[in-house]
């Protein structure tokens, strides 16, 4: 399979490790400085990170490159991805960067793009630069001495990013006498989220709040739903919000401890917005991992379910494509066009509280209209990404799965965007078959993608 410089979600990998190195990262630099000056004089980049170490490198790397080419660089800082979004369209910049690996620990790191509009760019642009950054001597367009960009720090970043959620939340309304425990995960969202909810009134339980380049989504964070789902018991609090490393994920819980996946989350805006007829199509977007009873209660409720390829750069171009207005995945990214270009965890927890404050009811009793058919996801170590259609013998273990679940499951098969992993998931009405079928698919996997 056609190997790519860029992911699902941008370049990632480990720190100091091809293809997350200093001298890769000066290149993307050139190559992004490039080819959107695209000849002319300077174009501004909005450059923002998460909290990992290895942010350092790359943030000085990645300027120093598009600073050569002639772009003018702006460094807000730890931020989150999507409020490098919201600043490249508020800034009117060519071009916003996000230094993240998201979910990943520490040691790992990623480099992904925004375009003027804030959202992210599409295969065939990365595919240019990538071509310049992997050429065997690219041919730079170094401008002029005097044309050679400047950089910047941008220290009130943080206030607008604030305003701009705050300005998403109705005027009419606040967080007076909620309690709410907040995961941030040692991530980029440390400072803004918990500032943002209190300004509204909440009083917020903080956790994951004190990153020190090492402690990243550590059992913390919305991989770990049972670190907020525990302290909300405890403290009889009333919601429980986990973002990830770079706050452009959500997941929480009610005030059961009930954890509440993004599937979960999509069904409750959804049927809201239906309800208030501003879901155009009454049309839902979700990725292929989505639950299938997130299928069957948006055609019971006179919805429609359209699905993408993984990725929320998927569901944002069938959003645009269609005209659709909420979108999103079953990992918690969730994307409110309203508002947004991209994923905002953030973002999308404030418009939960929104329907819980308008509503005055606890989220136990608004959430309770998804139960999901038991899914088992596991992960196949590969050496190679062949085509599935090339492995005859993989495809009968599925065939025969498929079969026995007559139309009542389904199964899915992909690589990881990121990883040397074949994804095997399976879902059903039995979960003890499920596990079964899963564990069938598994081992001819095993036996056939070494």
């Amino acid at each position: 399979m056609k190997q790519r410089l860029f992911g699902t979600d941008g370049l990632r990998g480990q720190g100091n490790i091809y293809p997350m190195t200093p001298e890769i990262a000066l290149k993307l630099g050139l190559a992004a400085g490039q080819y959107f000056r695209n000849g002319q004089k300077h174009h501004r980049v909005v450059i923002g990170k998460d909290t990992r170490l290895s942010g350092y490198v790359f943030e000085t790397a990645l300027t120093s490159g598009l600073c050569a080419n002639g772009m003018d660089v702006f460094l807000v800082g730890p931020m989150p991805t999507p409020a490098i979004s919201f600043l490249t369209r508020s800034m009117r910049a060519s071009l916003g960067v996000v230094i993240s690996a998201s979910h990943n620990p520490f040691m790992d790191n990623g480099i992904k793009f925004f375009d003027s509009d804030g959202f992210k760019l599409p295969d065939e642009v990365e595919d240019e630069i990538s071509e310049l950054v992997l050429a065997e001597n690219p041919q730079w367009d170094y401008p002029a001495p005097e044309n050679i960009g400047r950089a910047r720090r941008i220290t009130d970043a943080y206030g607008r990013y604030i305003q701009y959620l705050k300005n998403s939340f109705s005027q009419d309304l606040t967080l007076d006498g909620l309690k709410v425990v907040l995961d941030c995960a040692h991530g980029a969202a440390y400072g803004v989220a918990p500032t943002v909810l209190e300004e509204l009134g909440a009083e917020v339980i903080r956790v994951g709040v004190e990153p020190d380049g090492l402690n990243i989504n550590q059992k913390c964070g919305s991989l770990y739903p049972e670190v907020i789902s525990n302290i909300v018991v405890d403290e009889g609090a009333d919601i429980g919000i986990a973002l990830d490393g770079d706050a452009d994920r959500l997941i929480v819980c009610d005030e059961n401890g009930r954890v509440l996946d993004g599937d979960q989350i999509m069904a409750l805006s959804a049927l809201e917005m239906i309800e208030q007829q501003r879901l155009p199509k009454n049309m839902l977007v979700a990725t292929v991992m989505s639950n299938m009873a997130l299928e069957i209660f948006m055609k019971d409720n006179g919805g429609q379910l359209l699905r993408t390829a993984v990725g929320d750069r998927y569901v944002m171009e069938a959003m645009r494509r269609e005209g659709a207005m909420l979108g999103g995945e079953q990992s918690g990214h969730l994307i409110f066009m309203e508002h947004s270009t991209t994923g905002d965890g953030l973002l999308a927890a404030l418009q939960l509280l929104r329907i819980m404050c308008e509503k005055q009811k606890p989220l136990s009793e608004l959430a309770g209209l998804l139960e999901p058919f038991p899914q088992v996801l596991k992960n196949v170590h590969v050496k190679r990404k062949i085509p599935f259609d090339d492995a005859p013998e993989v495809q009968k273990a599925v065939r025969k799965v498929e079969e026995a679940m007559a139309g009542k499951g389904r199964v899915l098969l992909r690589y990881s965007g990121t990883e040397a992993v074949c994804r095997v998931m399976v879902e059903g009405q039995d979960a003890d078959k499920v596990e079964m079928y899963t564990n069938d698919i598994v081992e001819a996997c095993e036996k056939h993608l070494k």
